[in-house]
Order: structure tokens, then sequence, then C-alpha cells
């Protein structure tokens, strides 16, 4: 693939979301639509898996008034039995990245129990709620919040479709992973992106600013007119 860097191994993620028929697959829902986009080398290809699924079942209008999923829309697709090993291919052994992993994961393990298919192990799992938690504590961490912090347009979106929410999902976390990278969060410190970073900054003239004596008398000035200031109370 071109996005591959000669000499380097290529790094495949794939961002994931789903879209369900409720929020408990212990209580009988299931899978309406899966979306996938692949990621390789921190960089979005146009690679991508999506699929509506028959669930079987009624949906909440809860979740339809998220999706803008209907029963009447999805009854003529596949159900996931019949779609689960085109997913297992694109996955592949690939880290996938989910924000709130534990909720799509557990719908997808419980598909795939269901059709006696190997379950998503959680090693191969990279959750960005959880990373958003650690790295803005005290922060929203929703994938909204996210998208603004980031400045990641999500104009195109309407309702929260599967794969749209891959596409946000994607673009949010190579975000973070380049932030985390400049930190050394991940521990590597010669890696391409913090030695890039490194060597612009080298190369930025240091620039000198000097405050005039004016400045200073008007600055004097308006310190004079606050009174109890709290430098002088510590």
């Amino acid at each position: 693939m071109s996005s591959i860097i000669k000499g380097e191994k290529a790094m495949r993620e794939i961002a994931l979301d789903t879209e369900t028929t409720g929020l408990s697959f212990s209580n009988g829902n299931r899978i309406t639509e899966i979306g996938c986009v692949e990621i390789i080398n921190k960089k979005i290809t146009k690679n991508s898996y999506h699929v509506y699924i028959n669930p079987e079942t009624d949906i909440s209008e809860e979740a339809t008034e998220i999706s803008g999923l209907t029963f009447d829309f999805l009854k003529s697709f596949n159900v996931f039995k019949d779609e689960y090993k085109g997913f297992l291919d694109f996955i592949g052994d690939s880290k996938l990245v989910i924000h709130n992993a534990a909720f799509d994961v557990g719908f997808l393990n419980h598909e795939l129990s269901l059709v006696e298919a190997p379950r998503i192990q959680n090693d191969k799992i990279i959750d960005t709620l959880a990373m958003a938690r650690e790295k803005y504590p005290g922060s929203p961490a929703t994938l909204d919040a996210l998208c603004r912090r980031f400045s990641v347009d999500t104009s195109k979106r309407t309702k929260h479709g599967a794969l749209i929410d891959a596409e946000l999902l994607a673009e949010v976390y190579i975000c973070m992973s380049v932030e985390l990278l400049q930190i050394g969060f991940f521990g590597v410190e010669n890696s391409r992106a913090v030695s890039d970073a490194k060597s612009k900054k080298t190369n930025i003239k240091e620039r000198v600013f000097t405050v005039s004596q004016e400045e200073l008398d008007a600055h004097r000035k308006c310190i004079e007119k606050i009174s109890n200031p709290l430098w002088e109370r510590l």
C-alpha cells in the first residue's frame, strides 16, 4: 500500500462503531449497523466496511431517534449470521479503535457467540473514551465533545450512523495519538512524529519582545487602581 513507509512495518488499526436496537444485548437487543474505517500508520485510508443488519426484532423508539433506523427499513437486509464472515475478514487481527468499547464489543461478542464465531479479545481493543478520560480529566469525553476539541467537522452527520461515527472517531483518534506521541505517552521518544516536531522547533528563531517605558508606566497606573490585590495578601 502507498501509505506504508518503506522499511517500516505497517500498523493497521480499525475505527469501529455500531448501532443497535437498544441499550442491552442481555435484554434481547441486537446490532442494526456496523461501520469500520481503516487506519494505517495513523493515516485514514479509503478502505472501509459498512453494513446494515436485519436485527430480527423491533427497534426501540430511543434507538430510532438516535440513528433514524427502523425495522421496516432494515428487514430487507441480511441477518448477522450472513454478514459476520465479511466483518471478521475486514478487521483481521488489527487493533480496534472504539469509543466506549464495552458497549460495542459487548454487542459484537454476543452476536458472534450466537453464530459460534471467535469473540473479540480485550487485547485487540483501544478505547478512546478511556483515553480521553485519562488525558482530559474532568472534561466532557463524548465523541461529540472530542470532535469540538479537535475541530473535527461533524456537519455531514444528521443522525448517529455507524460509518459516519467511525469516520469521525478515526479523525479524533489520530488527533489524540499525535498529542500522546508528543508527550511520550507511548514511550517512543525517537518516533518520527516527535523527531519532526523537535527539528521544526529548533529551526525557529528566537524572538525578543521589548517593553517601552510608556507601556510600563501605563501598566503601573493600572495596577495602582486595584484595591487590596491578591499578590499583596500572599
